[in-house]
C-alpha cells in the first residue's frame, strides 16, 4: 500500500514575500502556483516590483561596500555557514515536502537534494579556512603575494529543478568567499527558496548581505544582470535566456558563470552487462522525469546488443510507477507545469512528423491519481538519424532516443555530434577502451559505467554552448573572487630613474 506524506509543521497556504535588506516585503505582483501533482492552487506568492529589485541591489551593495559580512574572518563566515547548514538538517523534512509540493519530484529525491544543499554548505564552511593565494620569489627588495578577494555583488538566477540544490550551489560559495548576494529563483519554484531566508533571517544574517527576490525573467532576473551595481552574475537555466543573460551583463562587464543545457550521450559497449546498462540508462533519463540538466538523454548502443537493449529499456520503462511525489510507491513524478509538458509533447509530435518509431510512451497520464496532474509516461524513440531536432535539441522532460554504433569511432562522434558539451558516461568492460572513449568526449562531466554521480568537491559545468565556467568545488569559489597581486618594496629609497 502507499503511504502519502503529512508533515504538521508544513504551512503552504501563507504569505511568501521576497526578502529585502533583511525584511520581508509585499510586492506589487501575485503569483499563483499550481502543484504539478494535482494541478490544484499551492499558494500565492507575492513577487518583487522592478523598484523593489533595485532596492535588493542597493541593499546587496550597501552591504558590501559598508557592511559586516565581507569583513568578517574566514572562520567567522565559516562558522556562519556551519550553523546555516544545522538549520537546513532539523528542518529536512519540511523542506524536502515543500520542494516536493512545489516542484513535483518524489520525496526521496528532495530529500536527497536538501542533504546535498547542507553538505555543499559545509564543504565551502571547511574550504575557506585552508591555505590560499601565493607568495612569490621576486628580485629584491620586493615581497609579491598573490592574493584571493570577494567579487563584490553577486546576482544568482536559478531555475525550477533543483531549487534548493542551486540556490546552495550559487550562495555557499559566494558567501564563503565573502560576498553579498542577490537571489532570483524560478517563478515556478520559489518556495525552499524563500524558506532559506526564513532561516538566514533567524541566524540574524546582516541585513542585505543575501537578499531573495521573486519574479519572472524580465521583471527580476534581467534587472539583476544589467545593474551596474552588481559586480557577477551566475545563471543556471536554458541557452537561450543564458544568451540574453550574457548580453546584458556586458553593460559594466560584470563576471558571468552560465551553466546551460545538455543533451548528454550514454555510449555502451557490446561487453557490458546488458541488465546493467538498462538499469543506468533508466536513472540517467527518467530521474525527475528527464528534467536534468545533465540527463541522460541519448543512448548509443552498439549494434550487437541493440535490439536485446532496446526491448529490455522498453520492457523496464513501463514498469515504472509515475505519480505523485508525496507517494511513498512513486519513482517519476509529474513535470513542473502544464506548458513545460506541452513543450515536451510537441518534442514528441516533431520526432514522429520526422520519421523516428515512438517505440514507447509519449502519452499523458490521466484519470485517478493523475487527474489534473501534468503527467507524462516515459518515452522512448527508435530509429532515429543524427540530424532529427528530437537528437539535437534539449527536450528536458522523460523522453529518450536510443541510436546505435558499430565501431567506437563512430560512437564517439555520435556522442559529439551536438553542441552541447555538459555531460556524458561511456559503459564498458575494458578499461583501456572506457578511458581513451570517456577522453575523446566532449563534455564537462563524464563518467564510466555510471551516471549522475555529483559531487560538491568537483568543479559541474560544460564544454561548447553548455555553458561558461564552473561551479562547486575549489573552482566553484575561485567563480566569486577577484585575484590580486600585491606588491611590497621592502627598500623604498630613491630609485633615480629621471635625473634631478
Amino acid at each position: 500500500m502507499s503511504s502519502t506524506v503529512q508533515s504538521p509543521k508544513l504551512k503552504v497556504d501563507r504569505q511568501w514575500r521576497s526578502y529585502i535588506n533583511g525584511r520581508f516585503q509585499d510586492g506589487k505582483l501575485t503569483r499563483t502556483l499550481l502543484n504539478p501533482a494535482s494541478g490544484k492552487a499551492l499558494c500565492q506568492v507575492s513577487e518583487a516590483s522592478s523598484q523593489q529589485v533595485t532596492e535588493a541591489i542597493k541593499a546587496a551593495r550597501a552591504a558590501f561596500d559598508h557592511g559586516p559580512w565581507p569583513r568578517l574572518t574566514a572562520l567567522e563566515r565559516s562558522q556562519f555557514l556551519h550553523r546555516f547548514a544545522n538549520k537546513i538538517e532539523q528542518r529536512a523534512e519540511e523542506l524536502a515536502t515543500v520542494e516536493t509540493l512545489n516542484a513535483g519530484k518524489p520525496l526521496r529525491e528532495s530529500r536527497f537534494d536538501v542533504s546535498d544543499a547542507a553538505t555543499c554548505l559545509r564543504y565551502y564552511a571547511g574550504l575557506i579556512t585552508k591555505p590560499t593565494g601565493q607568495t612569490v620569489d621576486v628580485p629584491a627588495p620586493s615581497i609579491t603575494r598573490i592574493v584571493k578577494e570577494p567579487i563584490g555583488v553577486c546576482g544568482q538566477i536559478i531555475p525550477w529543478n533543483y531549487p534548493i540544490q542551486m540556490a546552495a550551489w550559487k550562495l555557499a560559495p559566494a558567501l564563503a568567499a565573502g560576498n553579498t548576494c542577490v537571489l532570483k529563483p524560478s517563478e515556478y519554484t520559489p518556495l525552499t527558496a524563500l524558506l532559506l531566508a526564513e532561516i538566514l533571517d533567524e541566524l540574524e544574517l546582516p541585513p542585505g548581505t543575501v537578499n531573495i527576490v521573486l519574479g519572472d525573467g524580465p521583471q527580476a532576473g534581467l534587472p539583476l544582470a544589467e545593474s551596474g551595481l552588481v559586480d557577477k552574475i551566475a545563471f543556471t537555466g536554458s541557452g537561450r535566456t543564458g544568451r540574453l543573460v550574457a548580453q546584458s551583463a556586458l553593460g559594466n562587464l560584470k563576471k558571468v558563470t552560465l551553466e546551460l543545457g545538455g543533451k548528454s550521450p550514454m555510449i555502451v559497449f557490446d561487453d557490458f552487462d546488458l541488465e546493467t546498462a538498462v538499469d543506468y540508462a533508466l536513472y540517467a533519463i527518467f530521474c525527475h522525469a528527464g528534467q536534468v540538466c545533465s540527463a541522460g538523454s541519448r543512448f548509443i548502443v552498439h549494434s550487437r546488443i541493440y535490439d536485446q537493449f532496446v526491448s529490455r529499456f522498453i520492457e523496464r520503462s513501463k514498469k515504472i510507477k509515475v505519480g505523485p511525489g508525496l507517494d511513498s510507491e512513486t519513482e517519476m513524478g509529474p513535470l513542473v507545469s502544464n506548458e513545460h509538458r506541452n513543450r515536451v509533447l510537441e518534442y514528441i509530435a516533431i520526432g514522429k512528423r520526422e520519421g523516428a518509431t515512438l517505440a514507447s510512451g509519449g502519452e499523458t497520464l490521466q484519470g485517478g491519481k493523475y487527474q489534473n496532474g501534468f503527467y507524462l509516461s516515459p518515452t522512448i524513440f527508435t530509429d532515429v538519424h543524427p540530424k532529427m531536432r528530437i537528437v539535437q535539441e534539449e527536450i528536458f522532460g522523460p523522453v529518450a532516443v536510443v541510436e546505435q554504433f558499430t565501431t567506437e569511432q563512430e560512437a564517439l562522434e555520435l556522442a559529439n555530434g551536438t553542441r552541447y558539451g555538459l555531460a556524458g558516461a561511456v559503459f564498458t568492460n575494458d578499461i583501456t577502451r572506457a578511458y581513451r572513449a570517456v577522453k575523446a568526449l566532449r563534455a564537462g562531466v563524464t563518467w564510466i559505467n555510471g551516471f549522475h554521480s555529483c559531487y560538491n568537491e568537483c568543479p559541474f559545468g560544460g564544454y561548447k554552448e553548455s555553458g561558461w565556467g564552473r561551479e562547486c568545488g575549489t573552482y566553484g569559489l575561485d567563480a566569486y573572487t577577484e585575484v590580486k597581486q600585491i606588491n611590497v618594496n621592502l627598500d623604498p629609497s630613491p630609485i633615480n630613474w629621471f635625473s634631478r
